[in-house]
């Protein structure tokens, strides 16, 4: 059996913590500064993780090269198994036209633009968020908006910013998923948390839109709508992450969020034409006009319906058990290690939920949309291993990121960098979203923030006496905020509407709404770490 230890080095928990943040020093540097693809990054920080924990913390190598198998496997399965399976459903509504008509479909909800804003980057880019993440809604709503008319680079800020209240729930809840995995904590309890956190974002969120879109006017002829939309998607998310499922959250919100538009009156009223004038200065699609059959419009919106209906039906008790009984417990090879105190981990047990798993459930109700989308299975196969295809370089990215993550871990290297960060005490609970903020902001994605700086969070909070599950979601809800201003994410936007080059401009465009709603979720956590808010948490 291995014991981790929290002062390896010469007996001082500072040189130790020092010799333990190198995996991710490395990983940030190369991210950062060198500007190295996160694939490689991810690789060269797993070396120097495997290093570290040989080396300074005597972990046996062959402990280490198993704990970092048990993170790759964890990275396939269920993580990249629910992204490659999202993101298929949408690659075979890309391939039947289908995506063309929802987005025609959209267009005609209003002709306001601030309405439509609000329809397809924050309403539709959350459920994009959900099916798909990793850069996809920016990608495809930017497209949307510029279709209708949008200047390319309003377009571009536009969806950024949107970006943010669905991605702890996004690719079907891979963040908190992954974040409940690496922290050892209940996913209900992360994901409740989160729940009550990244709401409140989601208020602010469409107000901020219209006013992107059309200033000061546009704030105060329709904040009615962009507050009822907001108020709609927070109390859905709230309600599906707290008593449904955290895979649903983003799904529910985007839905109820939408339709909740819709309903105002105002939204449904035809704008002004110097309105349109001011905002629209880019050209316009001409396939908008184009009237599709309904029954064409209502088959475009039955994939959503179908992921919906699957993972609604799964989480009926008696299904739920059903499923569960495919669920797979056994002890993972070569790995035996005891925390500091003398208790074995969890993690020398491995959980493989074979059929009980967002991945599994999303695969299901693809394979249900493939006869409803009239897609021929070589087709659909095709279109699935061309998703494979699509996202090598992020399967390669996540399972280095969660090996390298298990490695520090399983050492003892996150205990370490916990209890000496835990040094700050209160002052933990304002900081630790700007540890997930950064985390994104480098690494382009809150899956991997959490891998990286959710065991340490979690160390930190025991450490100081705080609740482990608020510092653990504040990683994750101080991420989201992280991923407008990501390399990954500017490129992805300006590559989208044609701005190949210009990333520092947008980057000084959201750059301060991304601070000033850090600075927002930094004030919740430090006040649901008090009584002043604590009643917010369950």
């Amino acid at each position: 059996m291995f014991v981790q230890q929290l002062e390896p080095v010469a007996d001082s928990l500072a040189l130790s913590a020092l010799a333990a943040t190198l995996p991710l020093v490395t990983v940030l540097v190369l991210l950062g500064a060198v500007r190295m693809r996160a694939h490689h990054a991810g690789l060269i920080g797993l070396a120097v993780a495997v290093a570290v924990s040989s080396l300074a913390y005597g972990m046996p190598l062959g402990q280490t090269l198993s704990a970092g198998a048990q993170g790759v496997l964890f990275g396939l399965f269920p993580i990249m198994w629910i992204v490659v399976n999202a993101l298929w459903v949408y690659r075979m509504t890309v391939r039947t036209q289908h995506f063309d008509i929802l987005r025609r479909s959209f267009g005609r909800l209003s002709d306001d633009p601030r309405i439509q804003a609000l329809v397809i980057a924050f309403c539709f880019g959350a459920l994009l968020e959900a099916l798909a993440g990793f850069g996809a809604p920016v990608a495809i709503s930017s497209v949307m908006l510029v279709a209708l008319g949008f200047d390319p680079v309003k377009a571009a800020v536009v969806s950024l910013v949107a970006n943010t209240a669905p991605v702890a729930f996004g690719a079907m809840g891979t963040p908190v998923v992954t974040l409940a995995q690496i922290t050892g904590l209940p996913l209900d309890d992360v994901a409740s948390v989160v729940g009550r956190q990244t709401p409140l974002l989601a208020l602010l969120v469409p107000l901020i839109l219209v006013f992107l879109v059309d200033g000061r006017r546009g704030l105060r002829e329709t904040w009615l709508p962009a507050l009822v939309c907001g108020v709609a998607f927070a109390g859905a998310q709230f309600a599906a992450s707290n008593y449904v499922s955290a895979q649903l959250a983003d799904i529910a919100a985007a839905l109820v969020g939408a339709a909740a538009l819709m309903a105002v009156p105002a939204a449904r009223r035809p704008a002004e034409e110097p309105v349109r004038a001011a905002v629209l200065t880019g050209v316009r699609s001409g396939d908008l006009d184009h009237e599709d059959p309904h029954r064409e419009v209502l088959r475009a919106y039955v994939p959503y319906a179908l992921i919906v209906a699957v993972f609604s039906v799964a989480q009926i008790p008696p299904v739920k058990d059903l499923l569960a009984r495919a669920t797979r417990v056994f002890d993972w090879p070569l790995l035996d290690v005891a925390n500091p105190a003398g208790k074995p981990v969890g993690a020398n047990l491995f959980t493989l939920p074979v059929i009980a798993t967002g991945g599994t459930l999303v695969l299901l109700a693809g394979l249900v949309t493939t006869v409803a989308l009239g897609v021929r299975p070589g087709d659909a196969a095709r279109e699935w291993v061309g998703t494979v295809y699509e996202l090598r370089y992020a399967i390669l990215t996540v399972t280095s990121v969660l090996a390298l993550a298990y490695v520090m871990n399983l050492s003892g290297q996150a205990a370490t960098i916990g209890q000496f960060v835990a040094a700050a005490g209160a002052g933990l609970a304002f900081l630790s979203p700007v540890l997930g903020w950064f985390g994104v902001a480098v690494s382009g994605s809150d899956t991997s923030a959490n891998a990286l700086f959710g065991a340490l969070q979690v160390s930190a909070a025991r450490e100081s006496g705080l609740s482990p599950e608020l510092l653990a979601a504040a990683n994750s809800s101080g991420g989201v905020l992280g991923k407008m201003i990501s390399p990954q994410n500017l490129t992805i936007a300006c590559a989208a509407v044609g701005l190949a080059g210009r990333e520092g401009d947008l980057l000084r465009k959201v750059l301060p709404w991304s601070l000033g709603l850090l600075l927002v979720m930094c004030l919740i956590v430090l006040a649901q770490s008090t009584s002043v808010l604590g009643w917010m948490l369950p």
